[in-house]
């Protein structure tokens, strides 16, 4: 089941990327993830910011936009033994904490916009608006040049603009390649 949503999401995802102009995209990513009885797939393509702050002892802080589409698959929804489905699109700016190499320990976080395809409602969790805040803060190693593997703690919930708010918390493993 999860292999089928991997490969729905790297679909959809590849034909969303024709949208994006290629020379914009800096790396892309793969996000498998896992919370509150509801595990997600997800595709995505970064773009980095040119700027760097508080550079010193060669380090600084930079960043990149994040513009992700992924599938959540819910099994406990509305409290019975259903399984649910949903799609995300959403965009995040993510701030990055990196050597000035950009390779070794870097540490991340970022706040953005999710737009999810039905009401969330799982496992006693409810999400009462399509629109969500997506934050996460997390930490990963980036091999050679290229090859970036990061883990992050991500929740989703709509600011408290409506309600029921329940929240919900992920455990996400990313695997990011960079061009």
């Amino acid at each position: 089941m999860i292999g089928r949503i991997i490969r729905n999401t790297i679909a959809i995802g590849l034909c969303a990327g024709f949208l994006v102009p290629v020379y914009a995209i800096d790396s892309v990513s793969l996000d498998l993830a896992q919370g509150n009885k509801t595990q997600v797939a997800r595709v995505g393509a970064q773009w980095n910011w040119s700027s760097k702050w508080w550079q010193s002892n060669g380090t600084h802080l930079s960043g990149y936009w994040d513009l992700g589409l992924g599938q959540w698959r819910a099994t406990r929804f509305r409290n019975t033994d259903a399984v649910h489905t949903l799609t995300d699109l959403g965009l995040t700016p993510v701030f990055r904490w990196e050597r000035d190499d950009q390779r070794g320990w870097y540490g991340e976080f970022g706040i953005g916009a999710h737009y999810l395809s039905g009401i969330y409602d799982n496992n006693g969790r409810r999400l009462s608006t399509h629109f969500q805040f997506g934050d996460h803060l997390g930490v990963g190693y980036v091999f050679g040049e290229a090859l970036d593997l990061g883990v992050r703690l991500q929740h989703f919930s709509n600011g408290g603009y409506r309600r029921p708010n329940d929240g919900v918390n992920m455990a996400v493993l990313r695997l990011r390649y960079r061009f």
